[in-house]
């Protein structure tokens, strides 16, 4: 049979098929002797198919890909190996619920961390689980740099042929960094000025923004040189999102360029540029937004006793407004309170102590405020506590932590708590964590966990632990506290596990507890227990030496 006479018989079996063969007799060449004329139809088809196969002509062979550039790091080690193939595995496992049973470790949870470690001792990806881990990446945001640091060139080379990975090329280094965060990518090393200066010129939008960013973390000044360069052609959406890769390294040597940027034709240009100087207490726009501040709250010296008035702005002029200050306040909020608080938040920290009788911050937040208005003061103190990085105001803004939180002298937000103990150190916001949940238990503690190092420090470990005994003793079901309980199980040190042992069994059921929840609570903390001991084993198996490894 020619070709010809092949496509057009094809074509003829495909109608019949689209048709219905009662309304279109098939071809005469289909053999039909006893058999139906659909079954007749689906045989033709087949043989037809192996025809038209067996009858292609080859096409040219196309050049094979360039080899993925060499990756010198040091394979991972077997047991590492097969226990990264049972994370990836269990990937696509669908989530339990908040009150899940079972004893089982949630396995997808523990893939960040096995990810960080791996990338901590300097090992490269097997080659034969670059497609899992690739695909895990793409579905999960939080995995793609921890994924691609891991994946090396090899798994750029990979992302290169299937545009289902094509995150995989935006946002890092170039081959020549393989041990660098990315591990290699289409991005030029930045020690290449010219190849970045051409890519900053001539790159798509997103790479301009990965390479800036980048470049920003490398050498700051270099990356202030690039958009200076070409910022007056950028468009307001692209200006505001260069501007935004500024707060990496942040500095007074940016002032001069953010000054510039108040007088930018978009607004969120403006509003973002006054922010950053903001956070710079020798800036100008900080000592403008000083003096304003300073005629707004000052001490109180009516009927002779301590404390701090305040007269909010009567108007919002045309130099607040270039300095960032938004005139239009949010639905159900006044006018003069909204130009208070930017002015407040904006105004350095420093000059409070001088202007309210050389007190201290915690002096400062405890003196009583007249008409109403500590409310309002004491979060724009906040705001500035988390945009300037002040311990001191943060700590006199967070109060005692045995505190009740309503009463509280700066905020009793939990959000804005958690954003004022990102400025302590680390062990001192464990330490005020863990002195919060001890006195107030865990159901406002959530946030706050969130923002504490992992794995948690000891004293923050048991108080979490004690708060969940207490919580199992009181007779509710576990289901309310599965946060922190999950929170527990990737961010407890492993060595809790043997502590936590004794808190497997079932309890006796109390009067008036939930029915059935000792057992519950026995089934969450087995997989807390389970958990634990499985992070343990994890690290131990990423250690070079094979000893055990903390979480």
């Amino acid at each position: 049979m020619t070709s010809t006479t092949s496509t057009t018989a094809w074509e003829e079996l495909v109608t019949s098929a689209l048709l219905g063969t009662e309304r279109r007799t098939p071809a005469a060449d289909v053999p039909a002797p006893g058999k139906e004329a659909p079954v007749a139809l689906l045989d033709a088809a087949a043989l037809h198919t192996v025809r038209r196969r067996a009858g292609l002509r080859p096409a040219a062979a196309r050049p094979l890909p360039e080899p993925a550039p060499h990756d010198s790091r040091p394979e991972l080690p077997e047991p590492a190996r097969r226990r990264l193939a049972q994370l990836l595995a269990d990937r696509a496992a669908p989530a339990g619920s908040g009150g899940r049973r079972g004893t089982a470790p949630d396995l997808t949870e523990l893939l960040p961390q096995w990810l960080t470690a791996a990338n901590e001792h300097g090992y490269r990806a097997p080659a034969s689980v670059l497609p899992a881990l690739l695909d895990a990446a793409r579905a999960r945001t939080d995995l793609r740099p921890l994924a691609l640091r891991f994946a090396g060139p090899r798994g750029l080379r990979l992302a290169r042929l299937n545009a289902d990975w094509k995150f995989a090329l935006r946002g890092t280094w170039g081959s020549s960094r393989t041990g660098g965060p990315g591990g290699g990518s289409v991005l030029p090393a930045p020690e290449d000025a010219e190849a970045v200066r051409q890519l900053w010129e001539e790159g798509l939008f997103a790479e301009r923004v990965s390479l800036l960013a980048s470049v920003r973390a490398h050498d700051p000044a270099a990356a202030l040189a690039l958009l200076s360069a070409t910022w007056s052609t950028e468009r307001a959406e692209d200006r505001l999102m260069f501007l935004d890769s500024l707060r990496t390294g942040l500095s007074d040597a940016d002032e001069p360029f953010l000054e510039q940027a108040l007088s930018d034709r978009s607004r969120n240009v403006r509003a973002t540029a006054a922010e950053l100087l903001s956070a710079l207490p020798r800036s100008a726009l900080a000592a403008r937004m000083a003096a304003r501040a300073a005629t707004c709250v000052g001490p109180d010296r009516t009927d002779g006793a301590a404390g701090i008035v305040v007269e909010a702005p009567h108007e919002c002029d045309a130099d607040m407004q270039r300095d960032g200050v938004v005139p239009t306040p949010p639905s159900a909020r006044g006018q003069r309170s909204w130009w208070l608080g930017q002015l407040v938040e904006s105004a350095p920290l420093s000059i409070w102590p001088e202007r309210l009788g050389g007190r201290t911050a915690e002096e400062i937040v405890a003196l009583p405020v007249a008409d109403d208005w500590g409310d309002e003061l004491h979060a724009a103190w906040c705001r500035a506590a988390v945009r300037q990085r002040d311990p001191e105001w943060a700590r006199a803004l967070l109060g005692a932590p045995a505190a009740p939180p309503s009463t509280g002298p700066g905020t009793s937000s939990l959000a804005e708590r958690a954003k004022l103990l990102e400025t302590l150190s680390e062990e001192e916001r464990a330490g005020w964590v863990a002195a919060f949940i001890s006195a107030h238990g865990l159901s406002e503690a959530f946030q706050l966990l969130g923002v504490c190092t992992v794995p948690w420090a000891e004293p923050l470990g048991r108080a979490v632990v004690d708060a969940l005994d207490i919580a199992r003793d009181g007779g509710s079901y576990p289901w309310s506290f599965s946060g922190v309980m999950g929170l527990a199980e990737r961010c407890l040190d492993p060595a809790e596990a043997s502590r936590l042992e004794l808190l497997t069994a079932t309890p006796d059921e109390a009067e008036g507890a939930s029915p059935g929840a000792g057992g519950y609570w026995s089934e969450a903390f087995q997989r807390l227990v389970s958990t634990l001991r499985l992070r343990a084993a994890m690290h131990s198996e990423l250690a070079p030496t094979g000893s055990l490894a903390r979480a």
